[in-house]
């Protein structure tokens, strides 16, 4: 793959969620490292020969101006809710074997739309993260009382034990080196650390861990932990797992939706409570596949059929 293909599959993907990038940003996440004066005349004759559109400093493949101002309200709007964010991650950080929390999802890539909630990234203790999970959700159900259940929208949960995310693919990785660490700095250098394959895809992502507050426990959730720390909570932890797990399979089978109008899953095991990779994740790597294809491609024949197929 050249520096040109690079750069095209690179904005291929966030075409996807219609989202034009900033030239530090597709730099950022290229799938190839290309020395920056290389990577900057490549975009620059991409641009001259129309096969990427370029307005207000960002760049795109739909020549389609309105997303950049689609792009600049969803960045104000995102910055505003990630002050609650920070908020709602250092409330949470103080419950019973809490041990980091994140922003993932389109916030953590500083954007949201009218519909977005508040996706967060948990991290508890080793063996302890149905108990954590089952107390933050039985807290999230008062949120539905003030209407602001889309401020908790804990989705993907790990321990410190099974830091590695299994699935190693672009999707992955960007997830990954896009997460916001809001508390537990030291938890996320160890996560980060062990994700370390994402180099792989995406080798200029070096740098952008953004340290978190750290905040002391209580003396009321260390003694909490301390009662749990036996054998009778792991037996109640893995009685939690096996509880909600069933649950959210009938959850699965029936076709439940939830605000996005996704099928709800949940691959549930002892060290993670994340969505079924099979879902929603697939469905997009697929469509990148074939987005790259289309892209590389026309690449070779030719930017008038490429942007006629496009539209």
């Amino acid at each position: 793959m050249d520096d040109k293909a690079a750069i095209l599959v690179t904005l291929g993907y966030f075409d996807l969620f219609q989202y034009p990038l900033t030239e530090r940003e597709v730099f950022f996440f290229l799938p190839r490292p290309i020395p920056p004066a290389a990577f900057e005349h490549a975009l620059g004759e991409l641009v001259a020969e129309g096969g990427v559109f370029a307005w207000e400093g960002f760049y795109f493949l739909r020549n389609e101006p309105e997303l950049v101002h689609r792009r600049k309200v969803g960045n104000a709007r995102a910055a505003r809710m990630l002050v609650t964010a920070g908020r709602i991650a250092a409330l949470l950080s103080h419950f019973p074997f809490v041990r980091a929390v994140g922003v993932s999802g389109s916030l953590s890539k500083q954007y949201a739309d009218e519909t977005s909630d508040i996706d967060l990234f948990i991290i508890t203790s080793p063996g302890r993260l149905w108990m954590a999970r089952t107390l933050l959700h039985l807290f999230k159900k008062l949120s539905f009382l003030v209407r602001r259940q889309d401020w908790f929208c804990m989705n993907y949960f790990i321990d410190e034990s099974a830091l590695k995310i299994p699935e190693q693919n672009i999707y992955t990785a960007i997830e990954i080196v896009t997460l916001l660490p809001m508390r537990g700095s030291g938890v996320f250098t160890a996560f980060r650390k062990a994700n370390a394959w994402t180099d792989d895809f995406l080798p200029n992502s070096y740098g952008r861990l953004v340290f978190s507050e750290e905040s002391g426990p209580s003396w009321v959730r260390r003694a909490f932990e301390w009662f749990f720390s036996g054998s009778f909570g792991d037996r109640l932890d893995g009685w939690l797992m096996r509880v909600t797990d069933k649950r959210w399979r009938k959850k699965t089978n029936e076709g439940r939706r939830n605000n996005r109008g996704i099928v709800m899953t949940m691959d549930a095991s002892r060290h993670a409570a994340r969505p079924d990779p099979t879902g929603f994740q697939q469905g997009l790597l697929d469509a990148y596949e074939r987005r790259c294809g289309f892209l590389l491609r026309k690449y070779q024949v030719g930017y008038d059929n490429l942007r006629k197929e496009m539209m």
